[in-house]
Parts: structure tokens; C-alpha cells; sequence
């Protein structure tokens, strides 16, 4: 089974897939993970990757299929997978179609995980993280006891460039603008599951589940 989760950044789409990966056994294949492991290793798609990622913008549609189709070639991949962050563009979307009808597969569902724009912009642009030991804080759902100060080591905490309130703002701008017609794209298909985000972790994951066995049967 191939299903695609949708999200815009800070919907919680990446903890949904893990939590359905350990649920149905398929691995979860995430953009974001794929393009900074390649920032990591320093490859030429690592770098070109970087200069997008660094202004809060898609990558180039060429750029992202190609990571993903790669990755989607491996033997785990090939009853199924859970797509995380992609595709994130119509132009995504249809190459992906493709690469699988050539195949004899297709995509079975596109679960929505339906959250408002205000809420995303609390949720991404709270995010604070310690310089030293990597630890995650956010202002307002966990805060360090002393402001700027990491709890565990007393290192400096930082906000990386990504959850900047300007750069979320623009993650959401593109978001919405780029790719919210796969909606569409997918409900015309009668593939599309939307999902109300605004809950907690476990009431979404149990809606999505609930949801995808109905629609199984």
C-alpha cells in the first residue's frame, strides 16, 4: 500500500507517519530526512538542497523526485511506503503517479492532517533548540526554566533559520500557494482522507487509522 500523508510544516505529519509506519509495518520515506542527509554527506544534491532549505523554499521539482524515486527503488519499498513532505507540487504528484503506473502501483490513499494557520505559525515559530547538546524547546508548550538557557547542559539555546517567525511565515506562504491543489488533485481521484489536526497526537493518530480501515473496506 502506498499512501501519501499532506501537511503543512508543523501539522505533525512527520510523528503521524511514524506512528502509522509501526502500525502497518511500511517504512515512512521523508523528503526533509532525504534532503539533509544529503546536506550531511556534502553531495552535489546536498548542496543545491542547502541553498533552498537555508531561505525556507521548495526545492526544485526535478531535484526532490529525483531523491525520492531513488529511494523508492530500494527492496523495502516494494509492497509499499508511507510518503512524508512529498509530493509537495502537482508536478511531484504526477511524476510520482507515473514512476508507479509503470510499475502496475499506484497510490491508495492521501491522508490530510488539516490544521489552522495561526496554530502552525505558534507551533513552528516557538521552537528553540540548545546549542551544544541539541535538546528541543518551545516557548510556549515547553519552556526552559531559565529563558535561553538549556535545563540539561546550561548551553545557550538558538532558533535555527527554519523557525524563524519570517521564515515560517514564507514556509506557510508557499505552502498553501504550491500545495494545497494536490487536494484536489487527489480528491478528484477519491483518494483523499482529510484529517482534523488540531488535537492531540493520539486522537489524530486514531482518526487516521479509523478512517483508513473504513475506507479499506
Amino acid at each position: 500500500m502506498y499512501i501519501v500523508i499532506l501537511g503543512a510544516p508543523g501539522a505533525g505529519k512527520g510523528t503521524q507517519a511514524d506512528i502509522l509506519s509501526a502500525q502497518t509495518g511500511l517504512p515512512r520515506i521523508a523528503s526533509g530526512d532525504l534532503f539533509r542527509q544529503a546536506v550531511e554527506e556534502k553531495t552535489e544534491l546536498g548542496l543545491l538542497a542547502k541553498s533552498y532549505m537555508d531561505r525556507g523554499e521548495l526545492g526544485p521539482d526535478g531535484l526532490v523526485v529525483k531523491m525520492i524515486l531513488e529511494r523508492i527503488k530500494l527492496a523495502d519499498c516494494a509492497s509499499g511506503c508511507l510518503f512524508d513532505g512529498f509530493p509537495r507540487t502537482l508536478g511531484q504528484a504526477e511524476a510520482l503517479d507515473r514512476f508507479l503506473a509503470e510499475q502496475g502501483k499506484g497510490i491508495d490513499k492521501a491522508i490530510y492532517i488539516k490544521v489552522a494557520e495561526e496554530e502552525l505559525l505558534k507551533r513552528l515559530s516557538g521552537r528553540w533548540i540548545c546549542r551544544k547538546c541539541q535538546t528541543p524547546y518551545h516557548m510556549v508548550s515547553s519552556p526552559p526554566k531559565t529563558p535561553g538557557i538549556c535545563d540539561r547542559c546550561g548551553s545557550e539555546l538558538y532558533q535555527r533559520l527554519d523557525d524563524k517567525e519570517e521564515t515560517v511565515r514564507e514556509r506557510l506562504k508557499v505552502f498553501f500557494s504550491q500545495t494545497v491543489p494536490i487536494l484536489d488533485y487527489y480528491r478528484k481521484q477519491s483518494k483523499l482522507i482529510e484529517v482534523n489536526g488540531n488535537r492531540t497526537i493520539q486522537e489524530v493518530a486514531n482518526e487516521t487509522r479509523s478512517l483508513l480501515k473504513a475506507e479499506s473496506e
